[in-house]
């Protein structure tokens, strides 16, 4: 049974990634070839992408802890298919406007912040603690594999298609995920009876997470990451087009560099943290993703991709090795909360990157300012230098009374 729930769990995942991957091309490239996008526009279509992680992160902690979770997820596919299909549709018509466009992007980032919180929360509920790490694993490089695949078949399809109706992909992908999501099983284990207030519940989670001699140094070392990755995601599309003058279709194979980094990434985490620990392994990988970061504007297409490579093979090995620590350091009824803090404070950085970039671009150029976001980079594995965790080789199981005690 939970073989058969983990599999079409993935399985929905699977599909509304690969939509969504076409869609992380055919949106920005909307935008630059149907409306004429700034790099200011950019940035802040990048940032509504990501808002509500700032606004909703916290409270979606308890909202998924006390709702169904299969609904969650559904539901939220549902809303981004309709938000998604809105945007061919306004094409059609010829009313298609960057306030649709930004519309549209702050409501499929509600629904993804629901349906993060809520994906995450199910998967240890039908995969044991022992298989979580090869299960983060898999899924990263599913996820991988479709961020390779994605993105080269997004550019094509714009190039065959035009960058709006190619959105439709992205569309008909969240309405199959909510067909498969159907079937899963219910929430094995109820939410709490007796319920305290929404603010008190957030105020646990937060405190959990903060004080955490782990979990803490993770979380704002996955916000220096995740600062970096507003900007990139803001002005690489412009950065390709506009400076490397890129075709649509090579924007996408360029674009793919990144699946390749995180399927590699995700291949080896497992080994890489056998090898040389886990606490090691992400001092390492940090200042291997500092390297990767800087290179990606130091030269043309091909030091693009092997920078974009690098940066994000380094990122998948940090993403899957914290996230699994939480889900096995975590106590189960704060596991949502846990999931919902770190993704308000560390992807609640996204749309500041991107915001700041496309500002910063406006003035210095989009390639000047790359390389100082490269440089930002420095400050994930600084973070882990400077924790406790620098003397250690493999991250420490800590009870929650433990964790407090420390602080």
């Amino acid at each position: 049974m939970k073989l058969t729930a983990f599999w079409r769990w993935w399985a929905a995942g699977t599909t509304s990634g690969l939509g969504s991957a076409i869609g992380t091309v055919a949106l920005p490239l909307t935008a630059l070839t149907v409306l004429d996008a700034s790099a200011f526009e950019m940035g802040l279509l990048t940032a509504a992408g990501y808002l509500a992680y700032l606004v909703i992160s916290l409270p979606a902690g308890v909202i998924v802890q006390r709702l169904p979770l299969r609904g969650v997820q559904v539901g939220a596919d549902l809303v981004r298919a309709v938000a998604v299909l809105s945007l061919p549709l306004a094409w059609w018509a010829g009313v298609l406007s960057l306030a649709q466009l930004l519309a549209v992007a702050l409501v499929v980032s509600v629904a993804n912040v629901l349906f993060a919180v809520a994906n995450q929360t199910f998967l240890p509920e039908i995969v044991p603690a022992e298989q979580l790490q090869a299960r983060n694993s898999l899924t990263s490089g599913t996820h991988a594999v479709t961020e390779l695949g994605g993105p080269s078949l997004g550019g094509f399809a714009v190039q065959l298609l035009g960058a709006a109706p190619t959105l439709l992909c992205d569309a008909v992908s969240y309405l199959i995920s909510a067909v498969l999501l159907r079937t899963l099983p219910a929430r094995r284990n109820p939410a709490p009876a007796a319920r305290t207030s929404m603010l008190a519940q957030i105020r646990e989670g937060w405190h959990f997470v903060t004080r955490h001699p782990v979990m803490a140094p993770g979380m704002w070392a996955a916000t220096a990451v995740n600062l970096v990755n507003g900007a990139f995601h803001a002005l690489f599309a412009f950065y390709l087009i506009r400076e490397l003058h890129a075709s649509p279709g090579l924007v996408g194979l360029l674009l793919a560099a990144d699946g390749l980094g995180s399927l590699i990434g995700a291949a080896v985490t497992t080994r890489f943290t056998d090898r040389f620990g886990t606490a090691r392994g992400l001092i390492i990988a940090g200042f291997a993703g500092v390297g990767g970061a800087l290179l990606i504007p130091a030269g043309g297409p091909v030091a693009f991709a092997a920078g974009n490579l690098i940066f994000a093979g380094s990122v998948v090995v940090l993403s899957v090795t914290t996230r699994t620590y939480r889900m096995i350091a975590s106590p189960p009824e704060l596991l949502s909360r846990v999931i919902a803090t770190v993704r308000f404070v560390s992807w609640g950085a996204i749309p500041v990157g991107g915001l700041a970039a496309g500002a910063l671009a406006t003035q210095l150029g989009a390639r000047a300012t790359l390389f100082v976001f490269g440089a930002v980079t420095l400050l994930a594995p600084l973070i882990w230098v400077l924790s406790p965790m620098r003397t250690l080789r493999d991250l420490p199981m800590v009870e929650p009374a433990e964790a407090a005690a420390e602080r």
